[in-house]
This record gives C-alpha cells, sequence and structure tokens, in this order.
C-alpha cells in the first residue's frame, strides 16, 4: 500500500509540521509518513449487524489470527494462569516454567468441563467435575479408575494447546498452526516501538465495561479523529484534531498521530493564547496547581514537554532529556489487527481492547489499561487486577483513569446508538473518508482477506 499524491491531507497545519518546531530531535519512526488510497467505497452495514456475518468472523477470524490475551506479569510465577475467552471458545494462558508460558484449551478432554472460570495459581489443572487433572506443562496426571478407559493412552490425553509468542510483555495466542510468527505479523510494530520498550512497563490500570454495540463498532470509535469536534469538542483548544496523521503499514497495522497542546484548526488561527494552551492542558491533567508559563520563543508544546520531562524523570527514575516533546505529549495510537490498540511514547500508554461479548453480534467488551514505566531499580509490583465496571456505571467511576474517564464516557453516548442506527439504515451503507477513517478501511480490507470476502461483498453476509 504505497502512497498516493491524490490522497487527501490534513486540515491547517499537518502533525508533521508540528514536529518541525519540536524542542527535541524527533525519532525517525514519528517523523515519517505512511499514507494508502484505499478507494471510497461504502462499507456495507450488515456487517455490524448480521447474524451471519458475526458468524462468520466466529469461524474464519478468531481462530486464525494473533489476539493478545494478557500481560506476562499478569502470571509472575510458575502456575499462574490466566483465563481468556473469545466468542464461545476459551483458553488457560499457563507460566509452565519461569522462561515459558502456554495456551491450553480451556476444556477437560473427559466430558469437557471447563478447567478454570477465572484467573488464579495452581501446581495443577484438575477438572471439578470427575477430578482428572494434569501437570502444568499439559501431560495427565491422574484419573479416577483409570482401570475404566482401557481405549485411551495416556499420549492421547494431553492438553491440546494453541500457539503462544510474546512481544513488548504482551502474551498472544493463534489457533493456526499456518499463520505466520508473531513478530511477522506485528510487521513495523516492533521497530516502532523498541524505543519505548512496554515490556519494561507496570499495569497500574485495567478497567472494562460491557458496551451495547457491536466490537466493530465500538473499537472504530477510537480510529479517527474526526469524531472530536462533535464528541469532545471540550479538547478543541488543546488538540489538534483535524491536523492528526493516519499511516497504513501492511496488512495488520495501522496508526493515528494527533498532537495535544496544539489548537483545532477548526477554531481557526489565532483564536486561543498559547499560554491558554498551557493552562487548558494542565487542567485536563488534573494539574491546575502546577506552574508553567511560556518564556521566551517557547511555545506551548515546548513549554508543557519539558514539565513532563521533570516530572517523569523524577517519577520513573529515568532520564528524559532527549525525549521529544511529541513521545511526552501526543496521542501516538497503534492498532494491531483484529483488537489491539498500544499507545507509543513515554508518557504512561494506553492500551486498549475490544472483544465480542460471547457469541453476541450487538454487545462486546471494552477495556482499558494503563502502563506506568517502573524505576529499574525498585521490585515490579503485581499488575493491576481487571476493574468491572456495572452497566449503571460511566467510565469515570472509574477513579484509576481520571483523565480518560470522562472522555470515554462521551464515547459512550455514541455507539448504542450507532448499532441502532446501523439496524435502521434505509441505504444499508456506511460512507468514509478517504483520508482521516482511512484506518477502519484498511480493516475492513483485512477483514475481508480473512473471512474471504471480496470488496464491499454484503451477499456472503447474508449467506454465511
Amino acid at each position: 500500500m504505497g502512497s498516493d499524491p491524490k490522497t487527501p491531507g490534513p486540515a491547517g497545519p499537518s502533525y508533521q509540521d508540528l514536529l518541525a518546531a519540536d524542542s527535541r530531535r524527533v525519532p525517525d519512526v514519528l517523523a515519517s509518513e505512511s499514507r494508502a488510497d484505499l478507494g471510497s467505497e461504502p462499507i456495507p452495514a450488515e456487517r455490524y449487524t448480521s447474524e451471519a456475518f458475526f458468524a462468520l468472523e466466529a469461524q474464519r477470524l478468531w481462530p486464525r489470527v494473533w489476539q493478545m490475551a494478557c500481560r506476562e506479569e499478569d502470571i509472575p510465577e510458575v502456575g499462574d494462569f490466566h483465563v481468556y475467552d473469545i466468542v464461545g471458545r476459551s483458553f488457560l494462558i499457563v507460566r509452565t516454567a519461569s522462561d515459558r508460558i502456554q495456551a491450553y484449551y480451556n476444556s477437560c478432554l473427559h466430558r469437557g468441563r471447563r478447567l478454570a472460570t477465572e484467573d488464579g495459581h495452581a501446581d495443577r489443572l484438575r477438572c471439578g467435575f470427575h477430578g482428572w487433572t494434569w501437570n502444568l506443562d499439559g501431560s495427565l496426571q491422574s484419573m479416577p479408575c483409570r482401570w475404566d478407559f482401557p481405549q485411551l493412552r495416556d499420549q492421547d490425553l494431553e492438553l491440546p494447546q494453541a500457539r503462544v509468542e510474546t512481544w513488548g510483555g504482551f502474551v498472544f495466542l493463534n489457533e493456526d498452526e499456518q499463520a505466520p510468527p508473531l513478530a511477522e505479523y506485528l510487521g513495523v510494530l516492533p521497530e516502532h516501538f523498541a524505543r519505548w520498550r512496554l515490556e519494561d512497563c507496570v499495569k497500574i490500570a485495567h478497567v472494562a465495561k460491557v458496551i451495547r454495540a457491536n466490537w466493530k463498532i465500538a473499537q472504530e470509535a477510537f480510529m479517527e479523529s474526526y469524531h472530536v469536534i462533535a464528541t469532545h469538542p471540550q479538547i478543541l483548544p488543546v488538540f489538534a484534531d483535524a491536523s492528526a496523521q493516519y499511516d497504513v503499514y501492511g496488512e495488520h497495522v495501522n496508526r493515528n498521530l494527533g498532537a495535544f497542546a496544539a489548537t483545532s484548526p477548526h477554531l481557526g488561527e489565532g483564536r486561543v493564547a498559547p499560554q491558554d494552551v498551557v493552562t487548558g492542558m494542565l487542567t485536563m491533567w488534573g494539574r491546575e496547581s502546577t506552574t508553567a508559563r511560556l518564556e521566551g520563543a517557547k511555545g506551548a508544546r515546548a513549554v508543557l514537554g519539558d514539565l513532563n520531562r521533570r516530572t517523569f524523570s523524577r517519577a520513573f527514575g529515568i532520564d528524559h532529556d532527549a525525549v521529544s516533546d511529541a513521545e511526552l505529549l501526543d496521542a501516538i495510537v497503534y492498532n494491531v489487527f483484529p483488537n489491539f490498540a498500544p499507545w507509543g511514547g513515554f508518557a504512561p500508554n494506553i492500551v486498549y481492547r475490544w472483544r465480542p461479548l460471547e457469541r453476541r453480534v450487538d454487545a462486546c467488551v471494552m477495556e482499558v489499561m494503563l502502563l506506568k514505566r517502573h524505576p529499574p531499580d525498585l521490585p515490579r509490583p503485581r499488575p493491576a487486577r481487571v476493574h468491572w465496571l456495572r452497566d449503571d456505571e460511566p467510565w469515570s467511576a472509574a477513579s484509576e483513569l481520571p483523565i480518560l474517564g470522562p472522555v470515554i464516557d462521551q464515547d459512550m453516548d455514541n455507539m448504542p446508538h450507532v448499532h441502532e442506527g446501523l439496524l435502521a439504515s434505509q441505504s444499508g451503507l456506511v460512507h468514509l473518508g478517504k483520508y482521516q477513517e482511512v484506518r477502519i478501511r484498511h480493516f475492513h480490507r483485512t477483514l475481508e482477506k480473512y473471512l474471504g470476502l471480496s470488496g464491499g461483498d454484503s451477499r456472503v453476509a447474508r449467506r454465511g
């Protein structure tokens, strides 16, 4: 997917224009573009609402892709395990040795009972129905009345496994033995994140909630900055939404680069004073008591970059003096197909994940994690446990997401109405911008490949 000079670009100063004024050298991975012209064909609305299309995803998508299942730190000790569920499938992610993690299908080989229903720790994997028991390495340990199963050999009863690989402190699984290795699947991601080293971070927050909308609707709400003007108007003075950059890499990776501490082009040049930008950012961060003022020729991004440089160096025990303003301020949001979105940079890193809720086309689980760098000379703490929000609880009720919670609540106000509106659509079509929504179109191009569809085909969804 090469660049095309005819592809539209951002309004106002581009993200690269803003980087050119950075007070530090910007890394090459940010000071580059990878545009793609993916056409302008509409997306069939059925892809979000059809039970047949959802069934096709369950059959052809989820068993064939690399999925982020958990963080390595979620299972730090031998015998720790994590339950990962996706569209009726269930897996046990088990640390079987200090340097080895395995993923077992979460199903007893006797009568099929789930071996575990929640995360935990054990020195063996035992079925609660009849007591069949496996060693951590998946080999059969014991079974009551072994004499009554003469047709079975122990080697027939080893727990089946999915593939497991790791990157950036995350554990990924894949059921498909023919899928490419994780490093190949991730494309440019390891290179781009080498500087930011998410493997050195600690998970300080993990919040989850059920969303009453298709999983793709929820995910796509976080794949463009185009919605900011209507959904998040309060951040327009401090976020250059229409200046955002959108890049596409191969089949599985894309990104959105959005500048904070810069004013939206929608407000017009000079409408917001630079000192008001600084004050607005401090207010958004909940740091109103902090003093940060413009000095000489320094702009708002340089002043706030200096502030975060000092703050993060003290907090994390790592020198940030050479780190660019962009890496300390901006939304550097990558998506890895199909449902994993880690943020780059050196601020506490946000991570998103979206999954269908069980086998429901009209509901999903959205998760938000925060990763924070940890002083290298201190013991690593246990990671945050998942905080599940009730249906009637807003994201702003999660105190561990002080900045994000209220903003995500604004996004949540759209999602059920998008799903309902697509059901009511007379045209049956979804129209996307060529540039600002190219990441969504890129996602659907790759989805079509996995499902075996031609571009824009909705008839296959009807056939299932």
